[in-house]
C-alpha cells in the first residue's frame, strides 16, 4: 500500500521536473555507489570535441556534488521551482518547457566554456528560480525566517547564500544572465513597441511534447511554499491584504 500510495505521488509529478530531478538522483547515487566517476561527467569541451564524449554535455547538469547539504538544498529549490513552473506558467505547454530547457542549457554551455565551469547543474537551477521570480514579482518570501523580499529579489539572496557557504557566485551570475536573457526574449521585447517573439518552439518538439488541450475549467494548484519547507515561503500580497 505504501509503495502503490508513493508510486501514484511519484507519477503526479510532472513529466520534465520528474524526468529531470530523477536524472539528477540517479546520477548522484551511481556516483556515490562508485559506479560512475564524476570525472566521466563534468563538462569538457575537448573531450567533447576531440573524443565525442557528447553525453557530458548532458551529464554535467545532472551532477551537484556529493550527497549533503549543497546537495539537498540544490535538489530542494530544483524540484520545487521547476514544478511550479511547470504546473503554472507553462501548464499545458510543456513543448514550451522543454524548449526553455534546451535554450538556457545551450547558452550556458557557450558561457561555461569562457568562464571554465564543469558543472552547470546549480547555474541552471538558478536560472528556473530567476525565471518563476520575475513572473510571480507579488509574492513575498521569507528565507531561513530571517529576511522577508519580494519573489523578484530570490535569486540574489540565494547568491549572497552561496557566498556566506564559500562557494564561488560565478555559478548564480550565470544562471541570473541566463534567466534574464530568456525572461526578456519570451515575455518582455514582445510587449515593446516595435518587438517581437524570437524565440519560437520547433514544430518537432511541440508534436512530440505538446499534450491535448485539457479542461478549461481546471483550476491550478496556488504556488503557496516556493522555497520548500521553511527556505523560502511566500505569500501573495493579495492574501496578506484579506488576512
Amino acid at each position: 500500500m505504501a509503495y502503490q500510495t508513493l508510486q501514484q505521488e511519484y507519477l503526479q509529478i510532472p513529466v520534465v521536473t520528474r524526468a529531470y530531478t530523477t536524472a539528477c538522483v540517479l546520477t548522484t547515487a551511481a556516483v556515490q555507489l562508485e559506479i560512475i566517476t564524476p570525472f566521466q561527467l563534468y563538462f569538457n569541451p575537448d573531450l567533447i570535441l576531440r573524443n565525442y564524449q557528447v553525453w557530458r554535455l548532458i551529464t554535467n547538469f545532472l551532477f551537484f556534488g556529493p550527497v549533503g547539504f549543497n546537495f539537498l538544498f540544490n535538489m530542494i529549490f530544483l524540484y520545487r521551482y521547476c514544478r511550479m513552473l511547470e504546473e503554472g506558467s507553462f501548464r499545458g505547454r510543456t513543448a514550451d518547457f522543454v524548449f526553455m530547457f534546451l535554450f538556457g542549457g545551450l547558452l550556458m554551455t557557450i558561457f561555461g566554456t569562457f568562464v571554465s565551469l564543469v558543472f552547470l547543474g546549480q547555474a541552471f537551477t538558478i536560472m528556473l528560480v530567476y525565471v518563476w521570480s520575475r513572473r510571480n514579482p507579488n509574492v513575498r518570501m521569507n528565507f531561513f525566517g530571517l529576511l522577508n523580499f519580494q519573489a523578484p529579489f530570490l535569486p540574489w539572496v540565494l547568491m549572497g547564500f552561496s557566498l556566506l557557504l564559500g562557494n564561488s557566485i560565478i555559478v548564480d551570475l550565470l544562471g541570473i544572465a541566463v534567466g534574464h536573457v530568456y525572461f526578456f526574449l519570451e515575455d518582455v521585447f514582445p510587449n515593446q513597441p516595435g518587438g517581437g517573439r524570437w524565440l519560437k518552439t520547433p514544430s518537432i518538439i511541440k508534436m512530440l511534447f505538446d499534450t491535448p488541450e485539457e479542461d478549461a475549467n481546471y483550476n491550478p494548484l496556488p504556488e503557496e511554499r516556493p522555497g520548500g519547507f521553511a527556505w523560502g515561503e511566500g505569500q501573495r500580497l493579495g492574501d496578506l491584504a484579506e488576512e
